[in-house]
């Protein structure tokens, strides 16, 4: 008698745990490869971030990035405007589904504003970012004076 009213509990015990682990992946539909931080003179009081995101799933919008060494991290693009480059702020970067965004030294990149001190070439970054689906991915960048520290952290495949 006490199987038979235990088993529709570990029924629907499994059924959850079956949705959990399907479910998982979804949080790493979108992953990030080949970034670093800028390294800056340490009276500059801004820097810029650089990554590429793998989205593995639906289109999305990377709407938002956050960082504990910054009082701002702003996104940016490069326009030209009478043979000026300027940088713009805008509100998102669009990531197609299953495709690819790289942000990069001549165009889309995070800026963050009102660094808390200065960073060291060498020291990691941690950064919050957020997107249009509310899914958030978080990352630590390498801090570097040149773009030659995203091949070294580069990741092979078999």
């Amino acid at each position: 008698m006490e199987c038979m009213t235990l088993k529709p509990i570990f029924k629907h015990l499994f059924n959850l745990a079956l949705v959990g682990l399907l479910s998982a992946p979804a949080m790493a539909e979108i992953i990030v490869k080949d970034g670093f931080v800028r390294a800056m003179p340490p009276a500059s009081p801004n820097t810029a971030a650089y990554f590429t995101l793998i989205n593995h799933g639906e289109a999305n919008e990377l709407v938002a990035v956050s960082t504990p060494v910054a009082r701002e991290a702003q996104l940016h693009t490069l326009v030209t405007e009478n043979d000026v480059v300027k940088m713009r702020q805008v509100t998102g970067f669009p990531v197609d589904a299953h495709g690819t965004l790289a942000l990069g030294e001549q165009g889309d990149h995070v800026m963050l504003l009102g660094l808390k001190a200065p960073l060291a070439e060498g020291e990691t970054v941690a950064l919050e970012l957020t997107f249009k689906s509310g899914e958030t991915v978080e990352i630590s960048l390498p801090v570097s004076k040149a773009a030659a520290a995203a091949d070294e952290h580069h990741h092979h495949h078999h």
